[in-house]
């Protein structure tokens, strides 16, 4: 299996102005791709692979318009028409939406390097093509400095998979996945179910409860000061309104900045949250552990709760217990959206049909009487059950 390793670049002036022109390029090439795409289909012709798409891409670098192109690495070029026919690939199999053109002001500066190419040292990376002169190239300098000293494995057996450079608005990162072996360990009989929610962020079947970040005293300051920050910059955009145009003035830009380092912190405490809930959980050793499959995009809907349960990140939850139980030989099991969880009784299994969503309290004919969270982790685990041992 294959991890992915991200890591904050330090890059000196230079380099940062050489990383947008890479990532300009790139997005250039990408809508360049989308364009003949579109023609070529109103011309009633087929898809053009990316291979046909290369070698258009060469002739037209021959041309004295496009020469500029030259200056850049070819397989970061290549790249960008691989991302984009593999937009459409998505598209054709109902994965994504229709491939849209990457706007400069909007789209995120990223631009990907060679796999074989990229060079990674405990403290230094050095990619491809980074200076016009192969010489300069050649030259320490040219490195780009790591932010964290050995976090990306490093050696001769060692191979880079799918590395890539973006820019968050605040720091330029690199991205690289390694391939990596199982570290199975030893594990327990028992299992684990896990629901969801907003009150809690999770609430496992051994009735342990793991409390929602958002309710904490920082993360509701900090709330409370990127709403008085948005106020401001509403503020500064309507007194810098000109014949209905809005003028970004440098004070509009210190702002923004502020507010954008306050949604990373914010994003980063949920995260670092959710790994150290998903950390401890791991370190129990289950058998295996049985995850609902939320409707998220159908959860977000109900306007009164869609905030609390973005916040949340569901999403990002599930993605790292999969990767952790594959991780460690955990198995993990998703169970059907449809079933009923929090509705059907653990103990005589009849369904209580009228449970409304404001009710916390699971109350069934047969006298049982639990928490509706914890009553929805059993049910989960006991679906589990049935299903790991009539597979397995």
């Amino acid at each position: 299996m294959y991890k992915t390793y991200k890591v904050m670049l330090v890059p000196n002036n230079k380099q940062i102005t050489r990383f947008f022109r890479m990532a300009g390029a790139a997005r250039y090439i990408y809508n360049w791709v989308l364009a003949e795409q579109r023609d070529n289909y109103k011309n009633g012709k087929k898809f053009i692979r990316p291979f046909e798409m290369m070698k258009r891409l060469t002739k037209l670098k021959e041309l004295q318009e496009y020469s500029w192109l030259n200056e850049f690495s070819r397989d970061l070029l290549n790249q960008a028409i691989t991302d984009a026919c593999n937009a459409f690939i998505r598209f054709f199999e109902r994965i994504n939406h229709y491939p849209k053109f990457k706007s400069k002001r909007k789209s995120k500066p990223s631009f990907a390097n060679k796999y074989n190419k990229i060079k990674i040292s405990a403290t230094h990376v050095t990619l491809e093509k980074i200076s016009l002169s192969a010489r300069q190239n050649k030259k320490i300098k040219n490195r780009i400095r790591l932010a964290e000293k050995g976090r990306i494995p490093t050696g001769e057996k060692i191979e880079y998979y799918n590395p890539r450079i973006y820019f968050d608005g605040l720091n330029w990162w690199l991205s690289v996945s390694v391939k990596v072996e199982t570290n199975k360990m030893d594990l327990t009989e028992e299992g684990i179910g896990i629901d969801l929610g907003v009150v809690d962020l999770a609430v496992t079947s051994e009735n342990k409860r793991y409390a929602n970040i958002n309710r904490t005293d920082i993360v509701i300051r900090l709330e409370k000061k990127l709403k008085r920050l948005q106020r401001q910059l509403s503020k500064k955009f309507e007194m810098n309104k000109v014949e209905g145009r809005m003028v970004i003035t440098k004070n509009i830009n210190k702002l923004k900045l502020q507010i954008l380092k306050l949604h990373k912190r914010l994003r980063n405490i949920r995260l670092n949250h959710i790994r150290k809930v998903i950390n401890e959980i791991i370190n129990r050793k289950p058998r295996f552990i049985a995850m609902e499959d939320l409707n998220v995009k159908l959860m977000m809907k109900n306007k009164h709760r869609a905030k609390q349960i973005q916040r949340q990140c569901f999403f990002e939850f599930r993605n790292l217990m999969e990767f952790k139980c594959k991780l460690f030989g955990i198995k993990f099991i998703l169970v059907n959206r449809y079933f009923p969880s929090s509705k059907k009784c653990s103990q005589c299994k009849v369904i209580k049909k009228d449970l409304k969503g404001w009710m916390r309290t699971f109350k069934c004919i047969c006298g049982n009487t639990i928490n509706r969270d914890y009553h929805a982790a059993i049910n989960l685990k006991e679906w589990a059950i049935n299903k790991f041992n009539s597979t397995y």
